[in-house]
């Protein structure tokens, strides 16, 4: 399995591609349409990303000691960001997430420019929000 910070590199090679910003977009779009999401009983009030301007919801599950999250929401390009979260964590140990810094996530991969202020703080958010239930 690949570190937390192996995988940032490759989708930071990934969206590298991408010059025109609407491409990034475009690519999260597709991102999106390729997670599961969650069930309408698993989008509740406990899994609710707050912080987001759209509707996102994250899940946690344990393996052993690896994590695995699950994430939705009613906005595309938010369920593309999402995705790279799920890519990202899933799989990885507490403290291997613990050590990811939410505000500089989408900076080290590439987006941090492409991104609108209130995505990059929902993003931020549901960062935060894992961190703190793996705290719990």
């Amino acid at each position: 399995m690949s570190s937390v910070k192996d995988t940032l590199d490759l989708i930071r090679d990934e969206f590298s591609i991408f010059l025109d910003p609407r491409d990034k977009y475009v690519y999260l779009v597709d991102l999106a349409k390729d997670i599961k999401g969650l069930s309408l009983d698993q989008r509740n009030e406990e899994n609710l990303i707050y912080g987001c301007t759209s509707q996102a919801w994250v899940l946690k599950e344990i393996s052993d000691q690896n994590y695995i999250f699950r994430t939705d929401s009613d906005a595309m390009i938010v369920k593309g960001l999402l995705s790279l979260i799920e890519r990202s964590f899933n799989g990885q140990t507490k403290e291997e997430i613990l050590e990811v810094n939410g505000n500089e996530f989408l900076e080290s991969i590439g987006l941090g420019k492409s991104i609108s202020s209130q995505r990059t703080n929902g993003f931020s958010s549901a960062i935060e929000k894992i961190q703190k239930e793996l705290l719990d």
